[in-house]
């Protein structure tokens, strides 16, 4: 029974850290979009905006940098409101993204700020691209420092929420292990409605889409027949690098 003068709960909290603008669309918008659906809080920390490695488009139509910077910036936040996330860019500068004191600490600031339930983030490797395992040490490290009381800071000392690492392009490659299948299926025109947003990397937009086709079908053969899923499940590949918590075994 809820009484009338009782504080309404807390939404949970997702923190997303992606080095680049597209990042969090590819790799994990159906997360993103499933947590904001039901009413949860999510938080993309957006490290660049990708604007040396990942705009050739942009680059080969004559633009300068501080144009491609804004039409990245534009595309993610679109993107994020699309989602129904907010976004926060820290304009550390792509290719090479470097791992620095001032950056962690930036970061530490919002895991203290946003007291994360869960933490979306890269892999530890990825060597097709440099910035991914920088992204990933720093959202780690931040993380680890967040909860130290003694550290200096804004805001309270986090717990140790649980974190998923997002499929990398070429998980073959990455060390990359699909231990969970994330059943995206209900928000899967939105993630696709933000992955259109990014026309910076319009050649990745059909193969984020056959990826998910692809998790779908592994999905429905881990589940089983019987569940009633979709004929045309989609889905996303995450990997836990900390032991799962429980009372039970499911």
């Amino acid at each position: 029974m809820t009484h009338g003068n009782a504080p309404a709960a807390t939404p949970r909290s997702t923190l997303v850290v992606t080095a680049h603008a597209g990042d969090f669309v590819w790799r994990a918008g159906g997360a993103i979009a499933l947590a904001a659906s039901r009413g949860e809080k999510v938080t993309i920390a957006c490290l660049t905006f990708g604007e040396r490695g990942e705009s050739a488009k942009a680059w080969r139509e004559g633009k300068k940098l501080d144009e491609i910077k804004a039409i990245r910036r534009a595309e993610a936040e679109q993107a994020a409101a699309t989602l129904g996330a907010e976004v926060r860019f820290f304009d550390a500068g792509d290719y090479p993204l470097l791992v620095t004191p001032e950056l962690t600490d930036r970061l530490v600031e919002v895991y203290r700020a946003t007291q994360p339930d869960v933490v979306l983030t890269h892999p530890v490797e990825d060597p097709y691209n440099g910035d991914h395992p920088a992204a990933n040490r720093m959202a780690l490290e931040a993380r680890v420092l967040a909860q130290a009381i003694g550290y200096p800071g804004e805001g309270e000392i986090i717990g140790a929420p649980p974190v998923f690492y997002f499929e990398p392009h070429q998980p073959e490659m990455s060390g990359f292990r699909p231990e969970v299948l994330l059943d995206i299926t209900e928000v899967w025109d939105t993630k696709r409605k933000a992955m259109e947003c990014l026309g910076a990397q319009q050649h990745l937009w059909d193969y984020y889409t056959d990826l998910a086709v692809r998790r779908g079908v592994q999905l429905k053969r881990n589940a089983g027949p019987n569940l009633g899923l979709a004929h045309r499940t989609m889905a996303e590949a995450y990997m836990r690098p900390y032991p799962q918590i429980a009372q039970e075994l499911a």
